[in-house]
């Protein structure tokens, strides 16, 4: 496979030059988005519009120069996420929708409809092949997300707890999946009720297929039939109080190959184009209530046709930078004894882990790990 071309510019501006996403637009443009036939085209944009309490995630202003590129090649844009699998502010179409628009993502500010894409409780999804899929063979994706023509991925690079960094794969594979996508990746278990929240509704025990969950008649509570469970996730978005959880956790290398392989599903059969925006990297993922101090400069923006190029290129102008002072990833590196890994994102979360995701993306196929950085 030859290299992918991925296209960089930094944040530098002039006084009474161009703003930032003016600069961003330029990039795109050279980027070759103009070949994407988008002329009458449902276009999906895919991005994490932020828990409320955290102000590290992508300004509203970017998503509207994307958004306004899209418009002059005769696209219909729309924002798009799917609802998460924890308990927060954005696990049904409702709250997700007042917590994208309290963190500034309107109609009126982007220039587009905000589509939740796995509709109200998060069960609204499609089951997608992945062709290669060594972990899944069928991806749970946000319906909205697939009845799309065109996909575009718009991110914010930054740390996270458990798969090193969140880029473009992360945003993909992760953001698209519904609520039981999303169980599907992280968890190797079955499902576990806590019997305090639960209600007694039985809404859950409608969704499943499998005859794995019982009610208590005379405790009017519901209970997980192990033997029958299968950890489909299913049940965890008809739950409207947030009593059923999934406790066996995957390993980090198992949610990333999973990862991977959602993100082929996504993109698969359909154009597609990709945006990473290298800006306020905070240790954790914007699924965080709070942000802590970046622990790295912001370097710049990224885009690429090829999200896996993408990635890596974004990770390699990360391990060149210097960490920054007083920050997580500071600390540890002055904590006594303190190994170093020579990885910002590893150095920062010991126990985190993103090397497999790339490799296992090379290996299904969803892109190369070689590229061209074409600076403008």
């Amino acid at each position: 496979m030859e290299k992918a071309k991925v296209y960089f510019t930094d944040f530098r501006t002039i006084a009474f030059g161009d703003g930032l996403p003016t600069k961003l637009k330029k990039l795109i443009r050279r980027a070759g988005i103009g070949q994407i036939d988008m002329d009458g085209k449902f276009v999906a944009i895919k991005m994490h519009f932020g828990e409320l309490g955290n102000i590290s995630y992508l300004r509203p202003n970017y998503a509207r120069a994307v958004v306004d590129v899209v418009k002059e090649l005769g696209g219909k844009p729309f924002l798009t996420d799917c609802n998460t699998m924890y308990p927060g502010s954005r696990k049904n179409a409702l709250e997700h929708l007042y917590c994208a628009w309290e963190n500034g993502f309107t109609p009126l500010t982007v220039g587009c409809p905000v589509i939740i894409g796995d509709g109200l409780k998060g069960t609204d999804d499609v089951d997608v092949p992945v062709e290669g899929g060594e972990y899944v063979k069928a991806a749970k994706i946000g319906r909205a997300v697939m009845d799309a023509d065109v996909f575009i991925s718009l991110t914010h690079f930054k740390g996270h707890e458990s798969t090193g960094f969140g880029g473009a794969i992360k945003n993909i594979g992760m953001g698209c999946g519904s609520r039981a996508g999303k169980t599907e990746q992280h968890s190797s278990g079955k499902a576990h009720i806590e019997q305090d929240l639960c209600r007694g509704c039985r809404k859950c025990q409608k969704e499943c297929a499998n005859e794995g969950l019982v009610f208590d008649e005379a405790a009017r509570k519901m209970h997980v039939d192990s033997d029958h469970c299968v950890g489909c996730g299913r049940c965890l978005g008809a739950c409207n109080f947030d009593a059923i959880e999934f406790n066996d956790n995957a390993a980090n290398e198992m949610l990333n190959r999973r990862m991977a392989e959602y993100t082929k599903a996504v993109v698969s059969g359909r154009p597609n184009f990709h945006i990473s925006l290298i800006v306020d990297v905070s240790p954790n993922c914007d699924c965080h209530g709070e942000n802590d101090a970046p622990i790295l400069p912001n370097i710049g923006m990224f885009a690429s046709f090829d999200p896996l190029a993408l990635d890596q290129a974004c990770v390699d102008a990360c391990l060149k930078a210097n960490p920054m002072p007083n920050s997580q990833l500071w600390d540890n590196l002055h904590k006594p004894g303190f190994a170093d890994w020579g990885d910002p994102f590893r150095n920062s979360t010991p126990e985190s882990e993103w090397r497999s995701c790339l490799e296992h993306a090379e290996k299904i196929g969803l892109g190369t790990r070689e590229y061209e950085l074409i600076k403008l």
